[in-house]
């Protein structure tokens, strides 16, 4: 075992318990989220969009208009 006690790390942990992980390959640990929904919910939380954020910026501020520059020109260059 490495120095570090981070439980987290798969070199901490038991071999027998690494590879019952493995085995596992890409099934979800979780129930929730999303994908536990029926589709209606989902499409309702969808069509809300940004409304329910807690509004980083104030409407029509320099700052809102900058932070939508940026973000548009960080996707542009592909």
């Amino acid at each position: 075992m490495s120095g570090n006690s981070n439980p987290g790390n798969f070199a901490n942990r038991p071999k027998e318990e690494v590879e019952a992980a493995a085995k596992k390959g890409g099934e979800t640990s979780t129930t929730g989220g999303f994908a536990s929904m029926p589709t209606e919910q989902v499409q309702e939380i969808a069509s809300e969009g940004g409304k329910a954020s807690s509004g980083s910026f104030e409407k029509g501020s320099e700052a809102a208009k900058e932070a939508g520059r940026k973000g548009g020109l960080s996707g542009a260059s592909s």
